[in-house]
């Protein structure tokens, strides 16, 4: 037969044992609730504030049937994070695009957004010409007087909630340029975010 004393520090022993345990486990659910309710991933959203014609040349060389063209956009855009943490994004493209074609890009170097904060960008896109020479459509919309460009902005990172959560934003933007006037005449913006 074990001693008194034995026995009231084996049950001690269960006692404190059971209290880590219990702490332990309240904690974790504690974190667990807060991870998917107050502290759950949302969507950092990219939207396009304004987009503005910096320059355009255009001259048309009809005996060769080629256009010279350069335009540079001016696009201002905001990313905002909703999160209660920290928005971690990697290096990412802005693209400009003539009916599909890749005919312009700026990087974005990687940085961070804070908690519940927005970080505007200001971007210039500028056409490479040198793209467009095989492109027979660029006279027929020079000599039309509306040039169809498109701008594709990809931002992709994370945020930390307990582990990484993977997130990309995207935007598109369909603009019209008015050869003439010089200016937009028309712009479109379509947002899309994935977790």
């Amino acid at each position: 037969m074990e001693p008194r004393s034995s026995r009231r520090w084996r049950r001690k022993t269960v006692v404190v044992w059971a209290a880590i345990i219990g702490v332990i486990l309240v904690v974790g659910l504690v974190m667990l609730i807060l991870g998917l309710t107050v502290f759950k991933a949302k969507r950092p959203v990219t939207t396009v504030n304004s987009v503005s014609l910096r320059d355009i040349d255009v001259s048309v060389d009809v005996a060769r049937l080629r256009v010279l063209l350069n335009v540079s956009l001016d696009a201002n855009i905001a990313v905002n994070n909703p999160n209660r943490v920290g928005f971690h994004y990697a290096n990412s493209t802005a693209i400009l695009k003539y009916r599909g074609q890749d005919v312009g890009q700026v990087p974005i170097p990687a940085g961070y957004i804070g908690p519940r904060q927005t970080l505007p960008m200001n971007i210039t896109l500028t056409l490479m010409a040198d793209r467009l020479l095989s492109n027979s459509n660029l006279y027929r919309d020079v000599l039309s007087g509306t040039l169809p460009l498109t701008t594709f902005t990809r931002i992709s990172g994370y945020v930390r909630i307990l582990f990484k959560i993977h997130v990309v934003s995207y935007t598109t933007c369909d603009l019209d340029v008015d050869v003439g006037n010089r200016r937009l005449a028309n712009q479109t913006c379509h947002y899309r975010t994935k977790l």
